[in-house]
């Protein structure tokens, strides 16, 4: 296949004012690829770059969005950092199509693909010119791009028209940018999208044309983030959508029909900026907005810098939903200001964030919300714990991931394990002196790479003061290197919840549904009284429940989930029709993957669990598609 001609007309930038635009923002990060002290993102076993040698610094794309081809195509611009020995800089690339690599001038680049490994894809090796720092790739992507999700209209909101977003965590973005894909290589980045009308191209950076600028019969949109980021945090989207303001520096953008709708579930989002600064710090990323995309998106939510990805599931419609959107924003700290410098060190992206989250959602709804989304956090833990059994090694926080795919890391473990640790921190040594380590952490490693030893090692020098007997009695080793829960874990308790459980003990000695004092209850509140329920409930106890509370009918997606898994336990019949919807109409994985898993588990559900998916894995993005296929391997 060749690529698309250009439009009759189309004014394209050339490979030396990309450069231009790339060595001015790299310097206005303040950002030159030397060294990040400390790191040891030369030897990033998920990434072929020897930034050592090498690194990029500056991305500048200029690219195409083609939705009958489902294409990407231009070029990418590379400013590159080299030591005075180098002479190759290695890229990692995906299903990339490499059409021809040149300098900032024109000339011809030595370039070869070596060969293609099924995770990490295939190295990208160019000789350095003699003279500059500037490289240019004309590429194309594989209509099949892991990173890249092409929507027809049927599948969006609105219906009229195609959508594409992208999801590059964790290295899926070699597959639509060939670059050094490695959390601990920052990058800034600018950008040119043309896409047809009347669709919208937004990114994770400043948007320069936000209505575009007419290209024939398309519209070209520009971008720039001047802080450097790594690649898996620039991301993109087109599709019909809108935007409507809810704080001086937070909005929403999506589809027209879910505008207003979306607006209101996240009317808090100014005030949650405003909490998070209080705790650890100003905002450093200009503006906060959220894009809520089409409910194939594989995660609650994503944390692309000034630009938040977020699934339809969270618009409950009474804005219960809205911790996914302080986990975000959190990021913002935790994750994007700071970065786990290989997917090894994950833990410190989120367990960091899942704590930092939790204090944002006390600070705006107060002690009681906080412990039951910790209590919950937990629950979910140990869940995971059981389900990784026979896999003691996931449950570390420093994971092994040796010849694995690095989203193997993406369990319950490093978000709420992490958390845990941290909380732990936080009693030891009080909740005054802990905020003043993560302020001061924040700021000194900002826009930087941590590895977990060298967290350690910062922690022992300043928050534990070499204090040896502390550091025994918070078991630090036993946290960081070894399997499972250790034995001090901070308890988490709730009146909240303890009012639920008389509320079940109740109903199981006879009490009606209706006559339980569940009026007004929380989400959190709810989702205690379902996981709660004991196994080997009857028949006629499961229709009293649905009819009484509406179970079956929930538009709360966490509620509707954890109803569904008492259903397929109970091989409750009347709530199959809704399980197929649920499992068709969205693909969020964390929902997705548990029911597939359940009906596996029963001696009737595989052909229905097979009959689904046939219908569902057209509109399941790469990630979650992945991991049922997974376990319909078993």
């Amino acid at each position: 296949m060749t690529a698309r001609p250009r439009a009759t007309g189309e004014r394209r930038l050339p490979a030396v004012t990309l450069l231009a635009i790339s060595v001015a923002a790299c310097g206005a990060a303040g950002q030159t690829g030397t060294e990040i002290a400390g790191s040891d993102t030369s030897r990033d076993m998920h990434s072929y770059a020897r930034p050592d040698e090498a690194r990029v610094t500056h991305v500048a794309l200029d690219l195409r969005a083609d939705f009958e081809s489902r294409t990407l195509s231009g070029t990418a611009t590379l400013t590159v950092h080299r030591s005075s020995a180098a002479r190759e800089i290695v890229l990692d690339t995906k299903d990339l199509a490499i059409e021809a690599v040149t300098d900032a001038k024109g000339g011809k680049l030595a370039h070869s693909l070596g060969p293609s490994d099924p995770i990490l894809g295939t190295p990208l090796t160019i000789a350095l010119p003699e003279h500059g720092s500037g490289i240019v790739v004309r590429y194309r992507t594989s209509p099949s791009a892991a990173a890249l999700q092409w929507l027809t209209p049927e599948q969006t909101a609105g219906g009229s028209h195609p959508f594409l977003y992208s999801q590059g965590q964790a290295i899926l973005t070699r597959t639509w940018i060939p670059t050094q894909d490695s959390p601990g290589i920052r990058q800034t980045y600018a950008a040119r999208i043309v896409v047809p009308r009347p669709l919208r191209a937004i990114m994770s950076a400043e948007h320069l044309t936000p209505e575009g600028r007419d290209v024939d019969d398309q519209r070209a949109f520009d971008f720039r983030l001047e802080q450097p980021v790594p690649a898996y945090l620039i991301a993109l989207a087109v599709g019909d959508v809108a935007f409507k303001a809810v704080g001086a520096r937070t909005g929403v953008f999506t589809e027209p029909s879910m505008l207003d709708r979306a607006a209101d579930e996240f009317a808090d989002m100014e005030k949650m900026v405003e909490a998070a600064e209080r705790l650890y710090g100003p905002y450093r990323w200009g503006r906060f907005d959220v894009l809520v995309l089409p409910p194939s998106f594989p995660f609650g939510g994503m944390e692309n810098p000034r630009l938040t990805f977020a699934t339809p599931t969270l618009l409950a419609g009474d804005r219960s939903l809205t911790s996914v959107i302080a986990h975000e924003l959190a990021h913002s700290w935790s994750g994007n200001l700071v970065t786990n410098a290989t997917w090894r060190d994950f833990w410190l992206n989120e367990g960091f964030t899942t704590y930092f989250e939790n204090r944002i959602m006390e600070a705006l709804y107060g002690p009681e919300r906080a412990a039951m989304l910790r209590a919950i956090g937990r629950r979910e833990l140990l869940d995971e714990f059981e389900r990784l059994s026979d896999k003691p090694g996931d449950t570390v926080l420093y994971i092994d991931l040796a010849g694995r795919d690095p989203d193997d890391a993406a369990t319950q473990v490093p978000y709420e394990k992490g958390s845990a640790f941290l909380h732990l921190l936080e009693d030891a040594v009080g909740r005054e002196r802990f905020d003043a380590y993560l302020s001061a952490y924040f700021e000194q490693y900002a826009f930087e790479s941590m590895t977990t030893h060298r967290f350690l090692d910062d922690l022992r020098q300043r928050l534990l003061n070499g204090d040896v007997e502390l550091e025994r009695r918070l078991a630090i080793e036993q946290w960081i290197f070894e399997p499972g829960l250790p034995a001090n874990a901070p308890e988490v308790t709730t009146e909240a919840f303890a009012r639920v459980e008389r509320a079940v003990k109740a109903f199981l000695d006879g009490t009606p549904p209706g006559s339980l004092p569940a009026s007004g209850w929380s989400t959190q509140e709810w989702q205690h009284f379902l996981t709660t329920l004991p196994e080997g409930l009857s028949p006629t106890q499961l229709t009293t429940l649905d009819r009484a509370f509406d179970l079956s009918d929930r538009g709360n997606s966490e509620v509707l989930f954890l109803w569904l898994r008492i259903a397929i336990r109970h091989r409750y019949q009347p709530a199959m029709p809704v399980l197929e919807r649920f499992l068709t109409s969205q693909g969020r994985r964390k929902f997705v993957r548990p029911l597939f898993e359940d009906l596996l588990k029963t001696d009737w559900g595989r052909p229905v669990a097979e009959r689904i998916y046939a219908n569902a894995r057209p509109m399941y993005h790469s990630v979650t598609a992945s991991s049922v296929e997974e376990l319909l391997k078993r």
